[in-house]
């Protein structure tokens, strides 16, 4: 089977390749240890022609964007780890903004209310890429990706064929939709259509969102955000905080004193901690609600 580095020399030269890359530096977390290979393509060109590579190889591989919404194992990851964040280019065209996976959301919608275009909003803060919004469909304050995005382009690695999907047939749901019943789908773009408004009045709007998180999310230390999807009927972390977990520890991981949701590293969390903290909180609520909670956080390596 051929190299992973050779195979991707052969189909482009110009992809940077790191090799026993620290996890942790691409973590919103700040936990992870060290991939085998971490590939940085600028272009969907460039990111299909690592996904080819990869598969040629038989090498194990994941996609990932800015790391918010991850935890990588403090094993770190013995394959390819494929970030988006350098694939970020943005278009805008009347009331449509098209964007590459890796470009991030705030940026985009910085963009969107330059050009006075409203509906982005709400994504203003979340610290994700387009390409990982759209693919567990992020949302926030009334808004989500299923609202606005149109059409996705993505790339069936075992097909080995680009492809477009309009909204109806991307299965919108809450924090789901085709791409995560699919991993061999990888999300190269979105195009987004937005309604005209004032460039003042969005900003405003964007200025509310952003204090609002500021005031009752634990920005100040690394999380990966919210851990928990929220159950039918009620919300993960008032029964978190009704469980008396807040600021409840195991190691370096906390719950957030701050907002019952989300986990937080105090500075030396590992994996490990991180796990179990989960794990505990799942069961404490399961015991005293019987409500089993499910983790949104995406877990990646031997953990």
């Amino acid at each position: 089977m051929t190299d992973f580095k050779t195979a991707l020399k052969e189909l482009s030269s110009d992809v940077k390749i790191k090799e026993n890359e620290p996890l942790a530096l691409h973590s919103t977390f700040r936990i992870g240890g060290a991939a085998r290979y971490f590939a940085l393509p600028e272009s969907e060109d460039q990111l299909v022609a690592v996904l080819r590579a990869a598969k040629l190889s038989g090498e194990r591989h994941i996609i990932v964007g800015n790391g918010s919404n991850i935890l990588f194992s403090d094993d770190g990851f013995d394959g390819i780890v494929i970030s988006t964040c350098q694939a970020k280019k943005i278009s805008v065209e009347g009331d449509k903004i098209t964007a590459l996976c890796g470009a991030s959301v705030i940026r985009t919608a910085i963009e969107a209310q330059k050009n006075g275009l409203s509906g982005l909003e709400f994504a203003y803060g979340i610290p994700g890429t387009v390409g990982g919004c759209v693919s567990m469909n992020a949302g926030a304050y009334g808004g989500q990706m299923s609202d606005i995005v149109i059409e996705t382009k993505y790339y069936d690695i075992e097909k080995d064929k680009i492809l477009v999907l309009n909204n109806a047939q991307q299965n919108f749901a809450y924090r789901h939709t085709v791409f995560t019943d699919h991993p061999e789908y990888a999300v190269l773009g979105s195009t987004i259509m937005l309604k005209k408004d004032d460039p003042a009045e969005i900003q405003a709007r964007m200025n509310d969102y952003m204090s609002r998180r500021q005031e009752k999310q634990p920005l100040e230390f690394p999380s990966a955000g919210s851990v928990f999807k929220r159950p039918e009927g009620y919300f993960a972390g008032k029964l978190v905080e009704d469980c008396n977990l807040k600021g409840f520890s195991i190691g370096g991981a906390q719950v957030s004193e701050k907002h019952a949701g989300f986990i937080i590293n105090r500075g030396n969390a590992t994996s490990k901690d991180v796990l179990c903290l989960i794990e505990h909180i799942k069961n404490t609520v399961f015991d005293r609600f019987g409500v089993m909670l499910e983790c949104e956080v995406k877990i990646v390596g031997n953990v």
